[in-house]
């Protein structure tokens, strides 16, 4: 199995904080459809260096923990979610940590 770890900043430009109600739809529209077996989100406090300023900023984050086989598409639903996410909510990046695991569900 690969687990990943998905980072999601609710800062979000120009508006308040990404709210759970938009994150549930999020979820519901674009993570359950590539991980339809199942997944995990919790809440976070992030901090982020911005890498072409360099200015630092703190901001409430939604952890997405996956755990799923490796198969050919993995890495292609991961960037969906992720991608999906930067363009819905104006976000320059969206942290990705994967590993290999031993686990059964």
């Amino acid at each position: 199995m690969i687990v990943a770890e998905l980072f999601f900043g609710r800062g979000i430009p120009g508006r308040t904080a990404l709210s759970e109600a938009e994150w549930r739809d999020f979820a519901a529209e674009i993570v359950t459809p590539n991980f339809p077996d199942g997944f995990t989100a919790f809440d976070g406090d992030g901090q982020w260096r911005n890498p072409a300023t360099g200015a630092i900023a703190s901001e409430p984050t939604k952890i997405l923990l996956v755990a799923a086989p490796r198969t050919p598409d993995l890495d292609r639903r991961l960037s969906a979610v992720a991608e999906g996410y930067k363009t819905r909510f104006h976000q320059q990046s969206v942290g990705i940590i994967t590993r290999e695991s031993c686990a059964a569900f």
